[in-house]
């Protein structure tokens, strides 16, 4: 076990964060929920001690519950890529609440980060989009982007339906894929169209060892 603020202090800091005020539908945008992101980051700090004075790179980094918690647990410096504008604001404005220095954020499509940022990030953390109809395949270019970024690990969420998948891929790039934990993603109703007021998603919660 690695030296780890309690789980409790990493939860009350991320209830605090402000989520999105208008998500775009065509981006994914849900917020990373604070009670899966502290459980998270506790998991990828006291078990791989992967956090405290590294080099952290956010993919997709949204109102940056990832990010902050990062850097609450002593990231070194803290990198958040995101190509909505409009949620960067909300983004700068979570940072400034938390009071945190080592946080910034660049504004870029995940999909076109330049080569130079490439092996630069010692741990790589994303809450990619899953994927509709219209963005299949989404997920798996957000993580094919964490692998050239990262000199170590990744830690991502994905659907548990696509882990034969995921997994049969990253070992035919000699990466060693292991499925962390198996966990409820609480997606609330955000957008007109959902019919209910929330609906629990099966996700993998992965580490990724380059």
């Amino acid at each position: 076990m690695f030296p780890c603020l309690k789980l409790r202090k990493i939860q009350e800091r991320l209830q605090c964060i402000e989520g999105f005020e208008k998500p775009k539908i065509k981006l994914e945008q849900y917020i990373t929920p604070w009670h899966l992101g502290s459980h998270m980051l506790y998991t990828i700090q006291s078990h791989y001690g992967d956090l405290d004075g590294k080099l952290v790179a956010d993919l997709g980094c949204g109102c940056g519950t990832l990010s902050i918690g990062a850097a609450i647990l002593n990231a070194s410096s803290v990198i958040g890529f995101e190509i909505d504008e409009d949620v960067l604001d909300i983004f700068q404005s979570n940072i400034q609440d938390h009071n945190l220095p080592y946080i910034d954020a660049i504004l870029c499509d995940v999909l076109k980060i330049p080569e130079r940022f490439y092996k630069k990030f010692d741990t790589v953390l994303m809450n990619p989009p899953f994927g509709t109809k219209q963005n299949e395949g989404i997920d798996m270019k957000f993580l094919e982007v964490a692998l050239q970024l990262s000199n170590k690990v990744v830690y991502s969420l994905h659907k548990s339906s696509t882990r034969k998948h995921i997994l049969k891929y990253t070992k035919s790039l000699g990466v060693n894929g292991e499925v962390l934990a198996e966990l409820k993603y609480d997606l609330p109703a955000t957008y007109k169209f959902h019919k209910k007021d929330s609906v629990d998603v099966q996700v993998d919660f992965y580490r990724f060892l380059i």
